[in-house]
């Protein structure tokens, strides 16, 4: 049985245990904090059980029993094939913390990191085992969002890249690789754009923000949930994507040029969006939409498992 120690037992920890364990891989989980890491267990029993009830998980049950709380860092990355680090987001962590499994985990093993932003190069160039080291990053929460982006350092070996994608795919996520590095990667890049733009819209007046979201819930995100960009605009010329540049190229083009520039979240424009949005913005609440996004998140996840592929 394939082994992985889960390093930091936050919410991106959790998520990444609950995603091995239902596929069958056996977990080490690691927190500095061992009642958090056994609070995490528990937590994990919880998601594993809602995935069951949408028909994504046959045995939750024996898949919380894969996952043990680990004594210490070194008892969690004996014996593993893949360690997925969800640590403090700032490069002195990641430095220290890939230093620490580099001289504790086997030589065979991959040192994967959750971060959402912070390149591979920037905390693994002084490892001696830098080569098996790269980023990871999911999309919360991995359990339901099944986007892992692979960004390699630039002296990742290609074979750990492999390796680490075939182990993604065993536990049912959808890998890519970057071909370079980037800040920010891929998925967060893109947010970055739809954001700056969401904000703009509203600071100057042109529609609410309850209306750009609806935009996107019930318009683009509708076509988003099961086909890409590049997908979409194919199907909206009738000579596909050349001829979609061809046609709406030069609009485009002015409508980029017009959005450039400003600070789209400033205070101004902050404050703007939230005269109008409903609801405290307090833990509370952001914890009960988190549980109704998920059970969502879950149900759309079936249904996207139960449907076809489109054709080629």
């Amino acid at each position: 049985m394939t082994k992985i120690a889960i390093v930091g037992s936050g919410l991106i920890g959790r998520a990444w245990a609950t995603v091995f364990a239902s596929h069958g891989f056996e977990i080490a989980l690691h927190d500095l904090k061992p009642e958090a890491a056994q609070a995490a267990r528990a937590h994990i029993g919880s998601n594993l059980d809602e995935l069951a009830g949408h028909g994504l998980v046959e045995d939750p049950k024996g898949a919380l029993a894969r996952i043990r709380v680990a004594a210490d860092l070194a008892d969690a990355l004996k014996d593993i094939a893949l360690a997925q680090e969800n640590g403090p987001e700032t490069v002195e962590a990641k430095r220290a913390l890939f230093a620490e499994m580099d001289r504790l985990a086997p030589p065979s093993a991959i040192l994967a990191s959750s971060t959402s932003y912070i390149m591979a190069s920037d905390f693994t160039e002084g490892l001696p085992g830098r080569a098996r080291c790269l980023v990871a990053h999911p999309v919360n929460p991995p359990h339901l969002v099944p986007i892992v982006e692979l960004a390699p350092a630039p002296w990742t070996d290609p074979e750990i890249v492999g390796e680490a994608k075939r182990i993604y795919e065993q536990a049912g996520q959808v890998p890519i690789t970057l071909r370079k590095e980037k800040p920010g990667f891929v998925l967060n890049r893109l947010q970055a754009v739809l954001l700056a733009e969401a904000f703009r819209l509203v600071g100057e007046g042109v529609a609410s923000a309850e209306d750009v979201d609806k935009t996107i819930r019930d318009g683009l995100g509708l076509r988003w949930s099961f086909m890409g960009p590049f997908e979409t605009i194919e199907l909206n010329a009738p000579g596909g994507i050349p001829d979609y540049c061809a046609r709406y190229g030069a609009s485009l083009d002015r409508m980029i040029a017009d959005s450039a520039g400003g600070d789209p979240f400033g205070e101004k424009t902050v404050a703007t969006v939230m005269s109008e949005w409903p609801g405290k913005q307090e833990a509370e609440r952001v914890k009960r939409l988190s549980e109704w996004r998920d059970t969502r998140l879950a149900a759309l996840k079936a249904h996207k498992r139960a449907s076809a592929r489109k054709p080629a």
